[in-house]
């Protein structure tokens, strides 16, 4: 069965793009947000040594991660007000990552809002960190991936402005009004 969630939409891109910033604009202006589920699967499994982290076993993080995001999108599918998502169930991937049958199905079975938004690569605001190792050049890369996964997925990426983060919220809030209006 499909279940198809119009009020449920996606921020999605590259790492250090803005997503989690944009997400937090949005919980301070009243929204509902779900946080990434990728940052914090990392900060756990470094924290208890485990190896599900995309360095070192990147099916058993694909896999962890994924089942985490379909379980987050299952235990809100009663939920009728709009939620902002800092990635998703499509977010699950990457090199060395074979998604397995029970995946693949999810991706197909549970749906966000057609327009999905994508802060573009902005070398300005790049930085890596402890959870984030990839190079700018990684996240251009990644950039491009994500757009065209997306699009095969049926969904229509919608390019974010490179401005500041206020600005951001504001373009994300018109556009989510203009789409369901």
């Amino acid at each position: 069965m499909i279940v198809s969630k119009p009020n449920f939409f996606l921020l999605t891109g590259g790492p250090g793009v803005g997503k989690t910033t944009l997400i937090e604009q949005l919980r301070a202006r009243g929204e509902r947000c779900v946080e990434e589920t990728h940052r914090r699967v990392i900060r756990d499994e470094v924290q208890s040594g485990g190896s599900a982290v995309p360095w070192i076993d990147s099916q058993a993080y694909g896999e962890r991660t994924a089942r985490e995001d379909i379980a987050i999108f299952d235990s809100m599918i009663d939920v009728e007000e709009r939620v902002f998502f800092d990635r998703g169930v499509p977010d699950t991937g990457g090199a060395g990552f074979t998604p397995p049958p029970w995946f693949a199905e999810a991706l197909h079975t549970r749906r966000y809002n057609a327009h999905v938004f994508v802060p573009p690569p902005w070398r300005e605001i790049y930085a890596q960190d402890a959870e984030r190792k990839q190079t700018f050049e990684d996240c251009l890369a990644t950039h491009e991936v994500v757009l065209k996964a997306y699009r095969a997925l049926g969904y229509q990426p919608v390019l974010l402005p490179l401005t500041d983060v206020e600005t951001r919220a504001e373009f994300v809030l018109a556009y989510v009004e203009g789409t369901s209006a």
